[in-house]
């Protein structure tokens, strides 16, 4: 998120949001220290940021309370993130029906005017300046920022293993920091069609030439597209591709990683840095909507 006038930018690694899923400690300890070793091996300068940990910053869920009462209900019935899972109401706790909510707060807590947002998260900024506006106008005043969407239109949503968007929740990635015997077999995993080799190939149609895409060169797509229409040219030949192109492009941040993991401590210590930069601001925001509700 960015907050005018500095463009600072506050990254955060959302471990509460992860609870609606994830209940085991340890789990979720790993995966908070793979997911900041990963955004620090591949360079974040975390000297001119914020990098923290979401639970951290303690006035993110009062906050979430306060919002969570001007947030009407059919707002969040029709919230993506709710309706995905509507079928199977017996699978929806109530931290999943108020994740945009949640979601709201991590923005509206740091003043930010611009949030870079996915097309997929578009409606979910659109609730969080709904409820920001709702608030200002309970208060005649502009007591909280109403972000704006910053939206790259040339950025896709990434295919997962299975052709869908590609998720954790669906367990559809492909880590780029998994011990290469691992790494292989996620590649090797990505969802085909039944065509045999000898057919040609639509690359227009599949999910391995969609990843592949993302990281070549355009000689190497060109390449690749060309071996799929002509024939003769296997999916595991594609897959295998895919799998060699990862070890190339990540060569080093793959060191880094395997670096950062095995010094859990210097990772606790940035995001406890990121969080002393977060905190000030989270205050301050907080004690100005207090005073405004009463509190």
């Amino acid at each position: 998120m960015a907050k005018n006038p500095k463009n600072d930018s506050f990254l955060f690694i959302a471990d509460l949001h992860s609870l609606t899923t994830i209940k085991d400690a340890e789990l979720r300890k790993e995966s908070v220290l793979a997911t900041a070793a990963a955004w620090l091996a591949c360079g974040l300068d975390t000297d001119n940021s914020a990098f923290y940990l979401q639970s951290d910053i303690v006035e993110c869920t009062e906050l979430t309370w306060y919002l969570n009462c001007f947030t009407p209900y059919p707002m969040l019935a029709n919230a993506h993130s709710f309706k995905d899972k509507a079928s199977n109401l017996s699978d929806v706790n109530a931290g999943l029906f108020d994740y945009p909510v949640l979601m709201a707060s991590d923005i509206i807590l740091y003043d930010a005017h611009e949030v870079p947002v996915g097309k997929d998260q578009r409606q979910h900024l659109e609730i969080t300046r709904d409820i920001a506006k709702t608030v200002n106008n309970k208060y005649n005043q502009e007591l909280l920022v109403v972000p704006e969407a910053k939206i790259s239109e040339s950025i896709m949503v990434i295919p997962g293993t299975d052709g869908r968007k590609m998720s954790k929740s669906y367990g559809n990635v492909i880590d780029v920091f998994l011990p290469k015997k691992q790494l292989k077999k996620q590649c090797m995993g990505v969802v085909t069609d039944s065509t045999p080799l000898e057919d040609p190939k639509n690359p227009d149609e599949c999910n391995v030439f969609a990843l592949y895409a993302l990281l070549a060169k355009e000689s190497e797509i060109e390449t690749m597209r060309q071996n799929y229409l002509e024939g003769n040219y296997g999916f595991g030949h594609a897959k295998l591709a895919l799998f060699e192109l990862i070890l190339r492009e990540f060569e080093q941040e793959r060191i880094k990683f395997d670096e950062l993991i095995a010094n859990p401590k210097f990772i606790w210590s940035e995001l406890k840095k990121g969080a002393d930069k977060a905190r000030p601001i989270a205050q301050s925001t907080i004690k100005r909507i207090r005073k405004v509700m009463g509190y």
